[in-house]
């Protein structure tokens, strides 16, 4: 059965795709799920559409995204935590704070999935962040100060 994904399902395809499935799959999973529909012809043109809509998108997101890497190459973000007597972090510094942290003093807000942290920040001091959203690369560097 051919059906148009709604969205991305991992070994199947990805979202806005039209793929051929098994009936039985089709029919009792990803329909129900409402992660895909029934590829009809008027659904097909929809789709199509709606691709093109995606793709005008991530390349507006992407010039953006390359303008806000300059901005924060140059900025400097300030994280205050509490620290035991060693300088060791109570809570670790993790993507989603870094994030919230950058939207609040440079108010840029950048996708959480384009940050590359290894694992999160446990000390106070000043690191380097890198950040990659498909080919384009760079780093900001935030600073971790005793509360």
């Amino acid at each position: 059965m051919k059906v148009l994904l709604l969205k991305d399902v991992k070994g199947i395809g990805r979202a806005h795709e039209q793929v051929e499935t098994k009936d039985g799959f089709a029919l009792n999973f990803l329909i129900p799920q409402k992660l895909a529909i029934s590829a009809t012809p008027s659904e097909v043109g929809k789709a199509e559409f709606r691709l093109k809509q995606v793709v005008e998108q991530q390349e507006v997101d992407m010039k953006l995204l390359e303008q806000n890497l300059i901005s924060l190459a140059e900025a400097h973000i300030v994280i205050n935590k509490k620290v035991n007597e060693k300088g060791h972090l109570y809570d670790a510094v993790s993507v989603p704070e870094i994030i919230q942290a950058t939207k609040e003093q440079t108010h840029i807000d950048l996708p959480e999935d384009s940050i590359k942290l290894e694992k999160p920040i446990k000390e106070i001091g000043t690191f380097k962040i890198p950040i990659s959203l498909k080919e384009t690369f760079g780093a900001f560097s935030i600073t971790i100060e005793a509360e």
